[in-house]
């Protein structure tokens, strides 16, 4: 009897040990399979959190393990627990150095958030539209249809351009004589750029070269998930309307040698008209389209330090005037009100400023 008793005390010892594998690869199985399946209905691989979540997991798992561990001797389980941790640390430090890092800066990019699934991004030579976000790489496709995996440490090392969902500006390169005048040349270009259906389109020299001279055009897009047939567009209606009026493209390069006398001067026949700068004149700058959130940042940084100083003031005010509450005070000093006031119209501005930054990414 005493051996029977005895028999079921030592096996009731490993309940709990049973029990925690039990469970723990129960949690493991249905959590995967939650994870998978929340994936396919949202239409994404969800790899970034399902990988973090079942590493978690299973760190837990092992950790229950051992507490759950039939271990009579005093001890056992902090020995255990101090293998386990010189186990870990001996992994990480003999494994990979990649490994560990592109783990890291796959986190760093989740906290950072430059971009999402969706994005249009570019790595050096690398373009396309982000697919995938795991632990340890980034998958995008390529306007071939391929799919490409990039190493999270290679994006960290590496500068990254992100289309912003906003909009974006599509632009070409076409290279002229010198004989043609610009004059001529500019409004065409613009023409060009509102029949490929960009907003806001202006022109730029970019450079003025041995043979030609290289124009830019460009223009706003704001649908940008066809960024690529936008890019198309806009060249096939340089094509278009530089042929229509009848002026030859010397791009990349034409070299024409011409016998020419020496009254003969290589300069366009009409420049510096005034209708061609009145219509100049009604061109929007560049620079207020491309560098947008860069003057609103400037912008918002201007307003905050004017706000700063602003308080300043209106507490160096109220001391003066012994105010401790102004929504309590009966009167106020015109001077305190204008700064109270201008201060109100900022805070209003910061949060519509804000919200817009929040719209556009």
């Amino acid at each position: 009897m005493e051996d029977l008793v005895q028999a079921y005390d030592n096996s009731a010892k490993w309940i709990p040990l049973i029990l925690t594998i039990v469970i723990s690869i129960l949690a493991l199985v249905i959590t995967d399979k939650a994870m998978r399946r929340r994936a396919e209905k949202i239409g994404g691989h969800n790899t970034f959190s399902r990988q973090v979540i079942l590493i978690a997991l299973i760190a837990l798992a092992v950790v229950s393990l051992i507490l759950a561990w039939p271990v009579e001797e005093d001890g056992m389980k902090d020995q255990i627990f101090g293998l386990l941790g010189l186990a870990i640390t001996a992994m990480i430090a003999l494994s990979s150095t990649t490994f560990v890092a592109n783990a890291m800066a796959g986190l760093m990019s989740r906290s950072v958030g430059s971009f999402w699934a969706g994005d249009f991004i570019r790595v050096n030579e690398c373009f396309g539209r982000v697919t995938e976000r795991g632990l340890f790489h980034t998958e995008i496709q390529t306007a071939d249809r391929d799919l490409m995996t990039l190493p999270n440490l290679y994006l960290a090392t590496h500068p990254v351009s992100v289309v912003r969902r906003s909009g974006t500006v599509v632009s070409a390169t076409v290279s002229l004589g010198y004989d043609l005048d610009h004059e001529e040349i500019e409004p065409l270009l613009i023409d060009a750029a509102k029949r490929a259906e960009l907003e806001d389109p202006f022109v730029q020299i970019v450079e003025l070269g041995d043979f030609s001279v290289s124009y830019r055009v460009a223009g706003f897009l704001k649908e940008v998930t066809r960024l690529v047939s936008a890019r198309s567009r806009l060249n096939v209606q340089v094509l278009d309307t530089l042929h229509q009026a009848d002026i030859e493209i010397v791009s990349p390069s034409v070299m024409a040698q011409r016998p020419l006398s020496d009254d003969i001067r290589l300069l366009p026949e009409n420049g510096g008209g005034p209708r061609y700068r009145s219509w100049r004149a009604r061109q929007p700058a560049p620079e207020d389209r491309i560098f947008d959130k860069a003057e609103r940042a400037a912008e918002r940084q201007r307003l905050q330090a004017e706000r700063a100083q602003l308080a300043v003031e209106i507490d160096e005010q109220k001391k003066e005037n012994g105010i401790d509450d102004l929504d309590k005070a009966e009167s106020l000093p015109a001077s305190l009100k204008q700064r109270r006031i201008r201060i109100q119209a900022i805070d209003k501005k910061l949060e519509l400023m804000t919200k817009d930054l929040g719209e556009e990414k």
